[in-house]
């Protein structure tokens, strides 16, 4: 699999971007942003991007999302694995995200509309957010990077 990149690379006060890497059977998402936050954004819209292309997908529907984790590596599983249900509970596919980190977790609003096969054409359903390769840190400063490897 080849890497995708909105935009820049990810360097000093690039703006924020993903990329998906390499990993088996399954794939690995990464975001990269000014903030924690802003990371978590990004690697929501690459997992999108493992569905269908994200600029086919309308914001026509807000859902809001609360996930409780001191930890970043744990909030992020968290966070995708609450995209994963929300997509599959309410078939849904996001592409904006809006993630407020705090001391206790995230609260985040996800837009997107009801899954049109025809249009979104989704290539995998993605089943969930792993452990593997589970990283959320600042490199170089001012740029922070999340990654997690999804089972499709």
């Amino acid at each position: 699999m080849d890497s995708v990149r909105t935009d820049a690379s990810p360097a000093g006060n690039a703006p924020p971007c993903w990329e998906h890497f390499e990993h088996m059977a399954d794939i690995g998402l990464r975001g990269y942003g000014s903030s924690i936050a802003q990371a978590f954004e990004q690697i929501a819209l690459a997992m999108t991007a493992v569905i269908t292309a994200p600029g086919k997908v309308r914001p026509q529907r807000a859902v809001s999302i609360v996930c409780t984790a001191t930890d970043p590596e744990l909030l992020l599983v968290d966070w995708l694995n609450a995209l994963i249900y929300e997509m599959a509970s309410r078939h849904m596919l996001f592409a904006r995200f809006a993630v407020r980190i705090n001391e206790h977790g995230l609260e985040a609003t996800a837009w997107g509309e009801t899954v049109d096969r025809s249009r979104h054409r989704p290539a995998v359903e993605v089943k969930g957010a792993t452990m593997t390769a589970l990283a959320v840190r600042e490199q170089p400063p001012g740029v922070w990077s999340a990654q997690c490897v999804v089972d499709v």
